[in-house]
């Protein structure tokens, strides 16, 4: 991978000047540093200030005044962020089929800009890297590259992984470590491991569709828990629905959710999950999109905090390199043998060479480099995106600021239904995610899911607009 010191340096103005922004050293009309004075005073180049602040006028943020400079905009901002959902009085069954089959459907015809698929690789892919990395491993691999992998997974990758959990302060050993084909299996065998058909399994709500399918398709009742878009989850919230219902198991995405983008604190991590285990009931964490975070650092995995073994953390290569090597995996010290049988039973293995590609990618540093390029490029496609929302959507609507992943959440006027904007979308091949999805209760209608992991071109930005307008028709 190529070195990107220049990205960072001009993220690293944009982010500065936002945060003038937000503690009212710069208002709306004021005018920003001239690119000589900010140059000197950053020890950035003059080249890289101007970049960044291109960037700012296409977000919308400044405008550029001729012969003049550049002047902070009166922001097109959204109206805030979307409501907290009201708890449900019960768990329900899931029905969600017919709908997630249009929406994937309509993924992937070529025709579609896709706005529906979380995809974030897609947004810069290191096809370069991975390629010149699987022909070193079919060089090394010879005839092995044809051969079944190993039932629990490559041990050389079980190993990385167990070491990537140790640089973060969590005890896991390789024999931990399932390798499984994608997260969406991981979680399959976890809810297998812990529950049984009928058992109810506390969801976060707005949920990931995919959870909500499989809890479908495995005869168990979903009991949403409501997050709230800034803070996740509500501790109060979960003691409320474990003290009334015979909750036998959690999924939850604490670090990086989805569909909000929001994360729990990393000490409220550790409240729940000691309230959860003080009732032996099993935490499920989908961790997929904990790597793709826009702080200063990773959200420690709840993996970290557990005493008696009932985290079960899930994750993928999905979201970081390669969503068509279907790599994840799954770990689980309290479950490690049912959860091994469980995989033989599904799947036997997952694929050898790519397990083998992924740990040449990681052992080389082009992984970890990659991974600082892509939560970049996620971070400015954010912005784009919210600035084209304000330029074009009505003034009532409320979006997401996610801290990491490639998705917003949108909550429309309650006049509006997100199904039948969906279907209007494609109409104009544009693809989006219909709020009900995430909802075995059908709730959030009027809402919808767009994604921003995509390489960004001038069709996104039409595609914003025809939404918006779309959103202004009654």
């Amino acid at each position: 991978m190529p070195s990107t010191p220049e990205t960072y340096l001009y993220q690293r103005v944009i982010t500065l000047i936002r945060a003038m922004h937000s503690d009212g050293r710069l208002r709306p009309g004021d005018k920003l540093p001239s690119l000589r004075s900010l140059s000197q005073s950053l020890a950035v180049s003059v080249p890289t200030i101007k970049q960044a602040y291109l960037e700012l006028e296409r977000q919308g943020v400044i405008e550029a005044r001729p012969q003049s400079g550049y002047y902070l905009k009166p922001q097109d901002t959204p109206s805030g962020l979307p409501l907290k959902a009201r708890a449900m009085r019960k768990p329900t069954a899931v029905s969600r089929q017919q709908l997630i089959e249009q929406v994937y459907q309509a993924i992937h015809l070529p025709q579609n800009l896709s706005l529906g698929v979380a995809n974030p690789v897609a947004a810069k892919p290191p096809t370069k890297a991975l390629n010149r990395t699987v022909r070193r491993v079919l060089t090394m691999a010879g005839d092995k590259a044809l051969n079944y992998g190993p039932m629990s997974g490559y041990e050389p990758l079980k190993r990385l992984l167990a070491w990537r959990y140790m640089e973060q302060g969590i005890n896991v050993a390789p024999d931990d470590v399932v390798i499984t084909n994608g997260a969406q299996e991981a979680i399959s065998i976890a809810l297998q491991s812990v529950a049984k058909p009928g058992d109810v399994i506390a969801v976060e709500s707005p949920c990931y569709f995919g959870v909500l399918e499989l809890i479908e398709r495995l005869g168990m009742l979903a009991l949403e828990i409501p997050l709230c878009a800034q803070k996740g989850l509500a501790l109060d919230d979960v003691k409320k629905a474990i003290s009334k219902h015979p909750v036998k198991a959690c999924v939850f995405s604490t670090t990086i959710a989805n569909p909000l983008g929001c994360r729990l604190q990393d000490s409220e991590k550790a409240d729940l999950v000691a309230l959860l285990e003080a009732r032996n009931i099993a935490l499920i964490e989908d961790d997929v999109y904990g790597d793709l975070y826009f702080g200063e650092q990773r959200g420690i995995p709840c993996q970290a905090f557990s005493k008696k073994g009932l985290v079960l953390t899930c994750a993928s290569f999905s979201k970081t390199a390669a969503p068509s090597y279907r790599i994840g995996w799954l770990v689980a010290p309290g479950f490690r043998d049912l959860a091994t049988r469980t995989k033989r039973a599904l799947s036997c293995s997952s694929p050898l060479i790519n397990q083998w590609t992924l740990t040449e990618f990681i052992q080389s540093g082009e992984y970890d480099r990659y991974l600082k390029l892509l939560r970049q490029v996620l971070l400015t496609n954010r912005d784009r995106m919210l600035g084209l929302i304000g330029r074009h959507f009505p003034d009532d609507v409320r979006v997401t600021l996610p801290q990491g992943g490639t998705v917003l959440w949108l909550e429309l006027s309650g006049e509006l239904d997100g199904a039948q904007l969906f279907q209007q979308a494609l109409e104009h091949n544009i693809s989006i995610t219909p709020g009900s999805l995430f909802s075995p209760s059908s709730r959030y209608q009027h809402c919808i899911r767009l994604s921003y992991g995509l390489p960004w071109h001038q069709r996104i930005e039409d595609g914003i607009e025809t939404l918006g307008r779309l959103c202004h028709t009654p």
